[in-house]
């Protein structure tokens, strides 16, 4: 609160800043300090879901000016190396990230961002919207990876938020059914509001059942599984229920080592893809929010001011709702 106000760069502009959708892995931080590699060492600003309006541009940007809403890229390279010349930069080893160690976030009232990977939001795409793009993205780049295509049929792993983005994508991509297996029947009733075929609430089934439950509601084995949860248990049951020659992308992050029936997998090509965030993907996201193709606003469950902010990540550490947006602009009056 008592930071002065940023000076944009050159190449930057100045964001007053909107709506901060918070993550699991600000959560993350929050509790524990460290995720894998990335170890908090000094206080830290958290958010990287985020949109907001521009107050003032660098001297060398063109294409925003004063008054623009965007929303915010979180990752920005910080060298043209061989990861970015190929157009994979999310892989670049020297990107910045909000909101990942050392790197602070945008969950503030003014944050400034390289102006090239702030994208401006047409008028009929909400804050929230511009938000959402985030972990959107997320789905986006996964379906990518795991080839959805006319016809596809899927099995989501798991339907917190990036769960319930890959339900979306998926079938926006042309999946013909889609299946959801999560713990929770009010995650899955979610699921079924964005789109899902089927929905499996598991309870104590080993992972050949869950599997073979997966099999039963498509009539056949997935070509494609997105494994959303990080939980061995989970990707076990992912290799068993993906159709031989098919596809499984690992999305959701757990423990470093896990124990997988990776012969299955082999004898039976299927390939294993894992996925690092998202590139390029901004634009796509922001024209399927523009032509109404698709409707993230019911991922929304919570909102809190920005003052609120501690009960707004006591409620995403609870596992209430799906998604917790905070308002950072005080003037703001929008629900």
């Amino acid at each position: 609160e008592n930071r002065p106000v940023p000076e944009p760069g050159p190449n930057e502009v100045l964001l007053r800043m909107h709506s901060v959708g918070i993550c699991g892995s600000d959560v993350h931080y929050w509790q524990h300090g460290r995720i894998g590699n990335f170890v908090v060492k000094d206080p830290m600003v958290l958010g990287h879901e985020a949109s907001g309006t521009v107050v003032k541009v660098g001297s060398g940007v063109t294409h925003l000016k004063p008054g623009d809403r965007v929303a915010i890229e979180p990752g920005v390279p910080r060298e043209m190396d061989e990861f970015c010349k190929t157009g994979r930069y999310n892989l670049s080893p020297a990107i910045f990230f909000c909101a990942t160690p050392p790197d602070d976030g945008n969950l503030c009232r003014y944050y400034t961002h390289s102006a090239s990977y702030c994208y401006k939001l047409p008028d009929n795409v909400t804050f929230e919207e511009g938000a959402l793009i985030e972990p959107l993205s997320v789905g986006i780049h996964a379906c990518k990876r795991a080839g959805v295509t006319l016809g596809s049929k899927v099995f989501v792993s798991g339907s917190g938020p990036i769960g319930l983005v890959n339900v979306i994508v998926a079938k926006m991509m042309g999946a013909a059914a889609v299946v959801v297996t999560d713990l929770s029947a009010s995650r899955l009733q979610k699921a079924k509001e964005v789109g899902a075929d089927f929905t499996i609430q598991v309870k104590n089934e080993t992972p050949q059942e869950v599997a073979s439950k997966v099999e039963s509601m498509l009539g056949c084995m997935p070509e494609i599984t997105v494994e959303c949860t990080g939980v061995q248990a989970c990707i076990q049951a992912g290799i068993y229920a993906t159709r031989s020659g098919g596809t499984m992308v690992l999305v959701g992050l757990g423990p470093e080592m896990v124990t997988v029936p990776i012969v299955n997998a082999a004898v039976r090509e299927v390939d294993i893809r894992g996925i690092f965030r998202y590139c390029n993907t901004w634009p796509v996201a922001i024209a399927l929010l523009a032509s109404k193709r698709i409707n993230v606003k019911p991922l929304v469950t919570h909102r809190f001011p920005l003052e609120k902010a501690l009960e707004a990540f006591e409620t995403t550490k609870r596992g209430e709702g799906v998604k917790v947006m905070l308002k950072c602009d005080p003037n703001d009056q929008s629900p």
